[in-house]
């Protein structure tokens, strides 16, 4: 751990068995349950959890937005559809990558993007 660096990312959830299923199946995410209303997450560049609310997180509702890198786009982007999580913003074009924007099934937005191949 470094000293005053983000070390952790907390998300709320409105169905955390839901959202859990998702990440292990668009993922490869694991968790660990701390009661039915908190699961953790470690070992994806950031650890963090999820929590019991009925609140979300999306860039319309002014939250940040947490961005997944992903070798393969088109690949995550399948998985993401294939795990039940929706498209919020097809993949784009940016200066030095592509990326796409998606909802998970408690429906908190995240994004994955990939660096254009040189």
């Amino acid at each position: 751990m470094q000293h005053e660096k983000l070390n952790y990312v907390e998300f709320p959830a409105t169905n955390i068995p839901a959202t859990k299923l998702f990440f292990e199946k668009a993922f490869g995410w694991t968790f660990e349950d701390f009661g039915p209303e908190y699961t953790a997450f470690t070992d994806q560049g950031l650890d963090g959890g999820f929590y019991k609310s009925d609140l979300t997180s999306t860039i319309l509702n002014g939250s940040a937005l947490l961005v997944l890198l992903s070798d393969n786009l088109q690949l995550t982007q399948a998985n993401v559809e294939a795990g039940g999580g929706k498209i919020s913003t097809p993949i784009f074009s940016f200066p030095g990558g592509q990326r796409f924007h998606f909802i998970e099934p408690s429906g908190n937005e995240l994004a994955v993007w990939s660096k254009i191949a040189k």
